[in-house]
């Protein structure tokens, strides 16, 4: 159990408003079943495939082999043989750490137009309720608008209620690469929204990507809109919980250590994405270089050097942020720890004026995105701290594109 007091009262008055606040969520969101969660039929039956298959008279790897061996694998493939691997397998192979990723874009391509054919028969299916047919012409919708022309999906997996992964810019080309980790109720039909733009995963990354043009001109780089894990739905035992994170966490690192080249990568995490990117801090690559953390209900330590990482740690919140209001301590696996923006966390404490509340953290304008940008592209000097003491770039020089100061 963590606690910021020694004082056993003060412990158990602190446990008891965790577990009530928990018991409130339940009663009004429902209890999110605990349940173990394991890739449906399309993704499964992909890598099945996948598993029985040969080129060139060889059998393949295991789709789960280390991202450096799947490359070195599909490096000895001639153009014609990666080809067909992305059409005989689309959901493994673009879904796959350490295939090309542009051979990832071409496979998920094909994958999504699979997905799209498979819901196009649901809108028109008898069988389903009037409402089960308008969500799947809003899947309609949500993969129409992935498969326009210019977008770059680095991971797709329509099962349950689908996850994505898309890249801006030339994540082969970037001197820089920003990594947004969104939260809670993140699945397909989120990933992009008109309403609230900058509050879903593409828009945040696409204010990101803007944002870090505008600070570093001359400095190429690339932003992914990372919903590839399963987020919890609304605020009820899996948003209290690290189980969703857990895995989330596995699949950050993995994801990770399948990026090309050598470019450093910062993290931008908001809100239960905070947990993932926690929980994953001890094993990432050590080409991740910041770790930035916004609105976050706790990074499931009580100070940032548990974490155990060697990236700078980064946290803001904007004052009128209702996760200020929620407990931050840990209770039998409930809550999440230590608050970020604490003095006696030790994270470099950013400045979010103008942020708008809980969601508004990307918003083109904002002390935050300005602040996320210049940390993407590595000019750590002019980021804005949140309190005037200047005290969240102590010990930082000016820094290039190619590295840490």
């Amino acid at each position: 159990m963590t606690s910021f007091d020694t004082s056993p009262h003060l412990n158990v008055s602190r446990a008891l408003l965790a577990l009530a606040v928990v018991f409130v969520m339940l009663a009004t969101t429902g209890w999110t079943a605990l349940r173990s969660q394991r890739d449906a039929t399309p993704l499964q039956a992909s890598l099945s495939a996948w598993e029985n298959g040969r080129v060139a008279g060889h059998r393949l790897p295991d789709p789960q082999s280390s991202p450096a061996r799947l490359a070195r694998f599909f490096a000895s493939l001639s153009d014609g043989q990666r080809a067909h691997l992305a059409r005989r397998y689309p959901l493994a192979v673009g879904n796959m750490n350490g295939a090309p990723v542009a051979l990832r874009y071409r496979a998920n391509r094909i994958a999504l137009r699979q997905a799209r054919k498979v819901e196009l028969e649901r809108v028109h299916d008898s069988r389903l309720t009037p409402a089960g047919q308008r969500q799947a012409a809003r899947r309609v919708d949500r993969l129409d608008a992935l498969l326009r022309p210019g977008r770059h999906v680095l991971a797709f997996n329509p099962s349950g209620s689908g996850r994505a992964a898309e890249v801006f810019g030339d994540l082969r080309r970037a001197e820089r690469v920003s990594v947004v980790v969104p939260g809670v109720d993140t699945d397909l039909l989120t990933f992009q929204r008109t309403h609230r733009r900058y509050a879903a995963p593409v828009g945040m990354a696409e204010a990101l990507y803007a944002a870090e043009r505008e600070a570093g001109p001359a400095t190429r780089t690339a932003v992914i809109a990372w919903a590839d894990y399963t987020a919890p739905s609304g605020l009820g035992m899996d948003a209290a919980t690290a189980m969703r994170a857990e895995d989330g966490a596995v699949r950050l690192n993995a994801m990770l250590r399948g990026l090309p080249g050598r470019a450093p990568v910062s993290l931008f995490c908001h809100s239960y994405g905070s947990v993932v990117c926690g929980l994953a801090a001890h094993e990432l690559p050590g080409r991740v270089v910041d770790i930035a953390v916004a609105g976050s209900p706790g990074m499931r330590a009580e100070k940032a050097a548990q974490l155990h990482t060697s990236a700078r740690v980064w946290a803001m919140r904007d004052a009128d942020d209702w996760i200020q209001d929620v407990p931050y301590l840990e209770v039998g696996g409930l809550g999440h720890g230590a608050d970020p923006v604490a003095a006696g966390f030790g994270a470099r404490v950013l400045s979010a004026r103008e942020a708008k509340g809980h969601g508004g953290y990307f918003e083109p304008g904002t002390d935050s995105l300005r602040n996320f940008a210049e940390i993407g592209v590595g000019a750590y000097r002019a980021v804005s701290c949140a309190h005037e003491d200047d005290v969240c770039r102590a010990g930082l020089s000016g820094t290039t594109a190619s590295g840490r100061a």
